[in-house]
This record gives C-alpha cells, sequence and structure tokens, in this order.
C-alpha cells in the first residue's frame, strides 16, 4: 500500500462495509486512511448475483 500510495490507482472490492475487523484498530485506522484518502467508494445495494446462482445450483 505504501509504495503504491499517490503514485498509482487501487482497486479494492469487498462484500463487507468499511468497519469491519480484520487487523488491530491503529493499523486498520492507517490503512483505511490511505485506502478513502482521494478515494471514490462506489457503494452497491441489492442481491448478489453469484450468492443468487450459486444456491440455484443447489437447489437443481
Amino acid at each position: 500500500m505504501s509504495q503504491r500510495y499517490l503514485k498509482t490507482s487501487i482497486v479494492l472490492t469487498t462484500n463487507r462495509g468499511v468497519g469491519f475487523e480484520l487487523m488491530p484498530k491503529t493499523l486498520a485506522t492507517a490503512t483505511v486512511d490511505r485506502l478513502l484518502h482521494h478515494a471514490h467508494v462506489c457503494q452497491t445495494s441489492g442481491d448478489s448475483v453469484r450468492l443468487t446462482q450459486a444456491l440455484a445450483k443447489l437447489g437443481s
């Protein structure tokens, strides 16, 4: 992250919100701060297409 910060684009996708616990809070705060600085956050809503397809295959 530090090597790419302000030098190139970073694309990060997740199915969890920004507030989930992944690492110690001090490290998480610094990481999220760098990720969201100059960021465009695109949140989507609705049903997961992959989950719907997976469940359909299980029911077949």
